[in-house]
């Protein structure tokens, strides 16, 4: 899990209204989420199909669908 520190832009009242990340931990936090998105397909296909469904086609299907 990735790990930074929270740098925030708040508005006339002190309220957070967003979050600044360093470019680098942007591109962490979009690997782990594809990541995660992956994880999740191939359990959804293998809850969908027999034994038998391997990652590459659950990977594949993710592939096709983007």
């Amino acid at each position: 899990m990735t790990t930074f520190k929270e740098r925030y832009v708040v508005d006339e009242k002190g309220n957070r209204v967003g979050l600044l990340l360093d470019l680098q931990n942007y591109r962490q936090l979009i690997e782990e989420l594809e990541e995660m998105e992956s994880i999740r397909a191939y359990d959804t296909a293998r809850a969908c199909r027999d034994q038998s469904t391997l990652l590459e086609e659950a990977v594949a299907e993710i592939e096709s669908a983007h």
